[in-house]
C-alpha cells in the first residue's frame, strides 16, 4: 500500500494556497511534499516541519528568521526559497522543485565516479556554498543527500538555513546536529561550526565520489566519531590505485583535522579545485575507478531529497503516534514522524460452530505449518545469505588491526603480501583479496597486501658519461631524469655529465627526479678580430680553439674592403671550445656622389661638402691667403668618393 495514502496532508490545501499532491520524502526535521501553488499555477516542493518541532515556539521563530535570510540568497546552484508560513499547527517552507535525483542516488547506482564527473559535481556545490559563506551562512549538514542533480544536468544544494536554526536549538542540550559521516572534528569535540565545517564535509563528499565509499566506517556512530577525531581521512588513491596525486592533495587539504589548515571557506576550496583540475591530463580525468558499477540500486533509504522518485514509489510504514524510533536516530522516519494511521480494520466475525476443526487438531496443523515455514525460510536464508559474510574495511589499518577485524568477522588470513607504495603508510594494509565489502563464505580466507612504504633507490654514478646514456641509467635505476643545466669544464668532455643533484650514492624515493649538470667543454674567451682580413681572423679564432664562419652577406663599414666588419659573439664573451664565431666582411665605406663646389664661396662650399658626408681640407696656397672663392676641388663634382673621406678645395 502506498504510504502517501495514509498521510493526512496529501490532497489537502495548505494555507488556502498550496495543494499537496504527494509525499516525496521524510527527514529528521520535516516532511517534503510535491505541491502546486494554486495562485501562480506552478509545481514546487513544500517542506512541512514535524509537529513535535513546530510545538517549540523558539524553534519556529528561529526557523522563520533563517528562512527569510536564506530567501535573499539568490544563486543558480542553491535551491530557491519562495515562501514561508504557518497553517494551524503546520509550519512550512515553499521551495523550488528540482526534478532529477540526488548525489546519493548517483553513488548508489554508479559507485565510484570518474574524477571528471566528481569535479563537475563538486564545482557548482562549492560555488553555492561560497555564495552562502560570503553572505554569512553556514550549511552545517553537507552530504550527498543534499546535493540535487536535475534532469537538465544542473547541480543544486538544498537545506540551507534550516540546519543553522536547528543547531542553535540542539546545542543547548549538548547535542550536535549533522550526519555522522560528514561531521568535522571541531563540531564533534566543541560543538562549534564555521565555514570550515562545510569545507570538511565537501572533502568527505569528494572522497566518497572518487572511491564509492565513506572514508570512516564502523559498527556504531561512536566509532565513526572517534575516527573523525583521531584519524586523518586516507588518500583516495589508497582505494583507487593510480588516482592522480593532485586529487589526494585536494582531499587532504579539505579534510585536515585542524581547521586552520583547511581552506577558510568554499571559495578558497573552489580555487584549489580549479588549480588541481588544470594540472590533470585528459586520461587522469577520465580514468574509470575499479569501484565503478552500472547496476541499479535501491534508493528507498534516501529520505532527504526533494526530487521525485521516477522509478517507483517508496513505500515506508508510518510509525504509531509518539514513536520516536531508536536511540541512535538512524532512521529519520521512525525518529520524527507523528503522522497518524487509519484505525485498524475490525476483526473478522467468527464462523458458526458448524464445520469447525477440532481445536487440538487445528493447533497441531498450525504448529506444523509454522515449523515447516521456519525450516524452509531458514534453509533459503542460509543458502542465499546465511553462509556468507562481507569482508570488513581493512585499508589503512595496521596488519594487526586488519587481522583482528577479520577474526571478529569470522574470517581467516590466507596470506600476507608486501609491496611498495608511495601513498600508503609503511605497515598498513593497501589492498585485500577479496576487496572490502565483497561477499565471502564464513570462515573464508582473505589475502592482505601490506605497504612497505615508498621504494627507495641509490642515485647511480653517471659522471663523465654522455647525457643520453646517463638518462638511460637513471631510468634503469628507477629514477627520472630531471632538469638539465650546462656548465664549462676543463676536465669533462663536452656533452658528458659533470655532476648530479642528489649526488651519486644518495638514497631517494623511486621515481624521484635527478637534476643533471652537463659539460659545455673548456671555456674560451673570444678574441677581437674586427679589422683583420678574413684569413687572419680565421687563423686567430682557430688558434683560440674556436671555429670561424663567414656569413654570405657583406656590409659597408669603416673597415677596408675585405676586412672583418663585425663578429658575433663579440670580444671577451665566454664560449666553449669548438663553438663557432660568425664573421661579417666589409664592403668598405659606402660611395657618395661629390657635389660640384667650384666657383662657390668658401663657407658655402664647406657646408655643402660636409652635408654630403665628407671631410673638407682647404688649400689656400700663396695666392689664396686672402681669397674667398673655390677655384678647384680634389674630386670633380659628379664623381663618387667613399663616405667620410676628405675632399680638398683650392681657394683663390
Amino acid at each position: 500500500m502506498d504510504t502517501t495514502l495514509q498521510d493526512p496532508l496529501v490532497g489537502q490545501l495548505l494555507d488556502s494556497r498550496y495543494r499537496i499532491e504527494g509525499r516525496i520524502a521524510v527527514g529528521g526535521m520535516a516532511t517534503v511534499y510535491r505541491a502546486v501553488d494554486t495562485r501562480l499555477d506552478r509545481v514546487l516542493a513544500l517542506k512541512v516541519m514535524h509537529p513535535t518541532l513546530a510545538a517549540d515556539a523558539s524553534f519556529v521563530d528561529r526557523f522563520i528568521r533563517e528562512a527569510k535570510s536564506v530567501a535573499r540568497l539568490s544563486h543558480p546552484n542553491v535551491v530557491g526559497v519562495f515562501d514561508q508560513g504557518t497553517d494551524g499547527s503546520y509550519v512550512y517552507l515553499a521551495m523550488e522543485y528540482v526534478a532529477g535525483c540526488t548525489l546519493r542516488d548517483v553513488l548508489r547506482e554508479r559507485g565510484a565516479l570518474q574524477p571528471r564527473a566528481a569535479l563537475d559535481i563538486l564545482e557548482p556545490v562549492l560555488a553555492a556554498l561560497g555564495a552562502a559563506h560570503r553572505a554569512g551562512f553556514v550549511h552545517r549538514d553537507m552530504k550527498p543527500e543534499n546535493v540535487l542533480i536535475g534532469d537538465d544536468g544542473r547541480v543544486k544544494v538544498a537545506d540551507f538555513g534550516l540546519v543553522r536554526a536547528v543547531d542553535t536549538v540542539t546545542n543547548t542540550t549538548g547535542t550536535v546536529l549533522g550526519t555522522v559521516s560528514y561531521l568535522a572534528p571541531e563540531q564533534i569535540e566543541h560543538g562549534t561550526a564555521d565555514t570550515r565545517v562545510d569545507v570538511y564535509a565537501c572533502g568527505v563528499v569528494l572522497y566518497e565520489m572518487l572511491t564509492g565509499a565513506k572514508p570512516h566506517s564502523g559498527d556504531s556512530p561512536a566509532q565513526v566519531l572517534y575516527q573523525h577525531l583521531n584519524e586523518d581521512v586516507p588518500p583516495p588513491s589508497a582505494a583507487v590505485p593510480g588516482l592522480a596525486f593532485e586529487l589526494d592533495e585536494l582531499v587532504a587539504c579539505a579534510t585536515a583535522r585542524t581547521p586552520d589548515v583547511r581552506p577558510y571557506d568554499a571559495v578558497a576550496l573552489l580555487s584549489r579545485l580549479r588549480e588541481a583540475r588544470s594540472a590533470l591530463s585528459e586520461e587522469q580525468l577520465d580514468a574509470v575507478p575499479p569501484q565503478a558499477r552500472t547496476t541499479g540500486h535501491d534508493n528507498a533509504e534516501d529520505r532527504t531529497s526533494v526530487i521525485p522518485r521516477a522509478a517507483r514509489s517508496v513505500q515506508l510504514p508510518l510509525p504509531a503516534e509518539g514513536d520516536q524510533g531508536g536511540p541512535d536516530g538512524q532512521d529519520p522516519l521512525n525518529r520524527t514522524s507523528v503522522l497518524t494511521t487509519p484505525p485498524p480494520a475490525p476483526p473478522a466475525r467468527a464462523r458458526s460452530g458448524r464445520g469447525r476443526f477440532d481445536p487440538r487438531r487445528r493447533t497441531l496443523v498450525v504448529v506444523a505449518a509454522v515449523l515447516l515455514a521456519l525450516g524452509l525460510g531458514a534453509g533459503v536464508w542460509y543458502i542465499n545469505s546465511g553462509q556468507f559474510t562481507k569482508v570488513p574495511p581493512l585499508l589503512a589499518k595496521t596488519e594487526a588491526q586488519a587481522k583482528q577485524r577479520l577474526e571478529d568477522a569470522g574470517l581467516e588470513v590466507k596470506d600476507v603480501k608486501r609491496a611498495y607504495s608511495d601513498t600508503d603508510k609503511r605497515g598498513t594494509v593497501m589492498d585485500s583479496d577479496p576487496a572490502a565489502g565483497a561477499r565471502i563464505r564464513q570462515n573464508g580466507q582473505v589475502t592482505l597486501t601490506v605497504s612497505r612504504g615508498p621504494e627507495t633507490v641509490k642515485v647511480p654514478d653517471v659522471k663523465n658519461i654522455p647525457l643520453a646514456t646517463a638518462k638511460k641509467e637513471l631510468k634503469n635505476s628507477g629514477l627520472a631524469p630531471g632538469m638539465v643545466s650546462k656548465a664549462f669544464s676543463d676536465a669533462v668532455k663536452k656533452g658528458s655529465v659533470i655532476s648530479t643533484d642528489p649526488r651519486a650514492g644518495f638514497t631517494r624515493k623511486a621515481g624521484s627526479a635527478v637534476a643533471l649538470v652537463v659539460s659545455k667543454g673548456r671555456e674560451v674567451k673570444v678574441p677581437d678580430v674586427v679589422g683583420e682580413s678574413a684569413a687572419d681572423a680565421t687563423a686567430d679564432l682557430e688558434e683560440a680553439g674556436l671555429r670561424a664562419e663567414i656569413v654570405s652577406k657583406r656590409v659597408h663599414s669603416d673597415e677596408d674592403k675585405g676586412d672583418v666588419a663585425r663578429q658575433s659573439p663579440g670580444e671577451g664573451r665566454p664560449l666553449a671550445e669548438g663553438d663557432t664565431v660568425k664573421l661579417t666582411i666589409s664592403k668598405g665605406p659606402p660611395m657618395v656622389e661629390v657635389p660640384d663646389v667650384t666657383g662657390m664661396d668658401v663657407d658655402d662650399a664647406v657646408k655643402e661638402l660636409e652635408a654630403a658626408g665628407f671631410e673638407v681640407d682647404k688649400d689656400r696656397g700663396l695666392l689664396g691667403l686672402f681669397g674667398d672663392t673655390v677655384k678647384d676641388q680634389s674630386v670633380d663634382g659628379g664623381d663618387e668618393a667613399p663616405e667620410g673621406s676628405t675632399i680638398t678645395i683650392e681657394i683663390r
